[in-house]
C-alpha cells in the first residue's frame, strides 16, 4: 500500500502532538495528505504544525480536549472549513492513568480512563461519521490497545475503556457500512512512546518485552505502519476489525 494513496486526502488526528499521532502526521504529510491536528497540549501541537508546514502548507492545528464533545465537534468543523471535507479520521488521543490493582481503583480513576479513552473516541466517531455521511464515505481508525482485547493487569480502568473502544468501533462499522464508512481499531502492545518511557509503566519495559514471543516491544514506527494499512484507501473492504500489533501475544 503506497503512501501516495493519501495525496490530497483530508486526515484528522487527535492526540497528534506525541507518540503515534506525531509520527503518523509526519508520514501522511510527506505523502501529500491535508492534515487537521488536535491535541490538548497546544504548545507541542503548534510546534509540530510549524515543522510540518516547512514541507506542506496544508496543516490545520487546533487545541482539542477529547473529553469535551464541543471541542471534538469543532475539530471536525475545522477540517470542513479549511478543506471542504473529511476523508480519514484517527482517534488517537489516550491516557494510561495510574498503575494499581483493580480493588484499589477509585471512581475518579475510572472516570478519567473512560473520559479520555472511551468518551473521546465516541465523540470523535459520532461527529466524524455525521460529516462523512454527507460526502459519500470515509475511513475512521480508533486506537485501542492490546489491553482492549485481553486483560490489562493493574490497569483495570484503562483496560475497561479500551475494551469500550472496540465496542464503539464494531458498532459504528456495522451501522455505517452501507454509508461507505469503514471503522477499524488498532490494538498495539506497549510501545516506547512517551506514554511508556515517561509514564507509570516505565520501570516494567523489560518485563513487558519478555512477555512477547518476539521478545521485544514494538517500535512506534511499526505501529504507525499498521495504522497506515488500516486507513489506506486501498484497504477498502476491511471494516469492524481490531488489529493486534503485539508480536504474537494474542496468538496464545
Amino acid at each position: 500500500m503506497a503512501d501516495d494513496a493519501f495525496a490530497e486526502h483530508v486526515v484528522l488526528i487527535t492526540g497528534a502532538a506525541g507518540g503515534f499521532g506525531r509520527r503518523l502526521a509526519a508520514r501522511l504529510a510527506a505523502a501529500g495528505a491535508r492534515l487537521v491536528l488536535g491535541d490538548r497540549n497546544a504548545g507541542a501541537l503548534e510546534q509540530l504544525a510549524a515543522t510540518l508546514r516547512e514541507t506542506t502548507p496544508d496543516v490545520v492545528a487546533k487545541s482539542c480536549d477529547v473529553t469535551r464533545e464541543a471541542e471534538v465537534e469543532a475539530l471536525v468543523a475545522a477540517a470542513v472549513s479549511a478543506f471542504g471535507r473529511l476523508d480519514i479520521a484517527v482517534n488517537n488521543a489516550g491516557a494510561t492513568g495510574e498503575v494499581k490493582p483493580l480493588i484499589d481503583t477509585t471512581e475518579a480513576d475510572l472516570d478519567f480512563a473512560l473520559a479520555v479513552n472511551a468518551k473521546g473516541v465516541f465523540f470523535g466517531v459520532k461527529h466524524q461519521i455525521r460529516q462523512m455521511r454527507t460526502q459519500g464515505g470515509g475511513a475512521i481508525l480508533n486506537v485501542s490497545s492490546l489491553a482492549g482485547i485481553g486483560a490489562g493487569p493493574r490497569l483495570a480502568a484503562y483496560s475497561a475503556a479500551k475494551h469500550a473502544v472496540i465496542g464503539i468501533t464494531r458498532t459504528a462499522a456495522v451501522e455505517h457500512a452501507r454509508d461507505n464508512i469503514r471503522v477499524n481499531a488498532v490494538c498495539p502492545y506497549y510501545s516506547p512512546t512517551a506514554m511508556l518511557s515517561d509514564g507509570p509503566l516505565a520501570d516494567r519495559a523489560e518485563r513487558l518485552a519478555a512477555g512477547a514471543p518476539m521478545k521485544r516491544l514494538p517500535e512506534p514506527e511499526e505501529v504507525v505502519a499498521a495504522m497506515i494499512a488500516l486507513i489506506s484507501p486501498d484497504n477498502s473492504y476491511v471494516t469492524g476489525q481490531a488489529l493486534a500489533v503485539d508480536g504474537g501475544i494474542s496468538a496464545f
